[in-house]
């Protein structure tokens, strides 16, 4: 939507409009506009401005009520051109800084943390994704069983950074065959970069696989499942989900299951903030823009975080399209840099 179509008067009674949403959740009539906007012109042309906001496809009409409410693109609108971002309190940066600082070194404790963080200074539901380096030496490695087949890998990344994958395997293994595997594959690739280790197994089975015993080929073969880009344990930690539930244009049944549902699936919120990893900054995805229908009715507020100036995760909020972004948006901001400060190594 061109800034260049609409005039500042017009522009100035959006504002208004969205501002009062926001903050009250119900339609804004002509009478409210006037006397919040402060601008000096009558009722009708105050009319003739929002028939032509609705026209252009930026607010809407309710039929239960002669007021008007904004519509995803009127909110893009505000965001991209009105929207006036207010400095983070330092009571609230404090807070966030501090909570940080009291969860300790284990990269897992931290991203849980910060997700509560969101969530609490927000009051939305809070997601931030796990720390993943394109780079970072091996420390360990280590497998634990589980049930059907299925094999828990543990890997060390630098000094504090854990991934866990969950793998399928063709057989079942004891405990010790998982231990002797573990212990072969830390003592041979502990310190090289991760992003070398999938090279080298590869490498290893074609160049020694006749001299190789089975409990070697047997971890080899484990270890390239590890290191390829799978099922995760915990591919992003979330809290605050509850909250949604204080906001009536979310708190619908079905609107909740649906919710609920591509919370609990993972994968769509996961590649939504995946893209937000090559962004600069803060994104923000309002109703249909996140491309995933369940959260139609709700904006996505998102920024990365680094640590030795490298992305490695997306933190963010999710909540309803109508929430206070001039607030939420330096929130997002500051965390991101906190917590990348906080991951960074001493």
């Amino acid at each position: 939507m061109p800034d260049t179509v609409l005039n500042e008067r017009a522009l100035k009674l959006l504002k208004t409009l969205v501002q009062r949403y926001i903050r009250d959740g119900q339609p804004v009539g002509s009478r409210t506009l006037s006397r919040e906007s402060a601008l000096e012109v009558s009722p009708a042309t105050i009319r003739n401005i929002m028939a032509d906001l609705e026209e252009l496809g930026l607010v809407s009409s309710p039929h239960t009520s002669a007021g008007r409410v904004p519509t995803a693109a009127g909110l893009r609108v505000f965001v991209d051109t009105l929207v006036t971002v207010k400095p983070l309190q330092k009571k609230i940066a404090a807070e966030i800084a501090n909570g940080l600082s009291e969860t300790g070194e284990s990269s897992q404790a931290l991203v849980t943390t910060a997700s509560k963080l969101l969530s609490q200074v927000t009051h939305l539901a809070g997601v931030v994704t796990v720390p993943r380096r394109t780079h970072g030496q091996l420390r360990q490695i280590e497998f634990l069983q589980l049930s059907d087949n299925r094999v828990l890998a543990i890997i060390v990344v630098n000094a504090r950074e854990v991934q866990n994958r969950i793998l399928k395997l063709d057989r079942s293994y004891t405990e010790s065959e998982l231990r002797q595997a573990a212990n072969y594959l830390t003592d041979q690739f502990a310190g090289n970069d991760v992003s070398d280790v999938r090279s080298k197994l590869l490498g290893e089975l074609k160049q020694a696989r006749e001299s190789m015993n089975e409990m070697m080929l047997n971890a080899i073969s484990m270890a390239q499942r590890a290191f390829e880009k799978g099922e995760t344990e915990d591919d992003f930690v979330m809290a605050g989900k509850t909250n949604l539930l204080d906001f009536a244009e979310l708190s619908s049944v079905d609107t909740l299951r649906q919710l609920f549902e591509v919370f609990n699936r993972k994968r769509d919120i996961l590649h939504l903030l995946d893209q937000c990893t090559k962004a600069e900054g803060v994104q923000i995805f309002i109703g249909k823009e996140s491309g995933y229908e369940p959260l139609d009715e709700c904006s996505v507020v998102t920024a990365p975080y680094t640590v030795d100036d490298e992305v490695v995760g997306v933190l963010g909020v999710i909540g309803p399209t109508r929430m206070a972004y001039e607030r939420v948006i330096p929130i997002v901001d500051v965390t991101a840099k906190l917590l990348g400060q906080a991951l960074k190594m001493p």
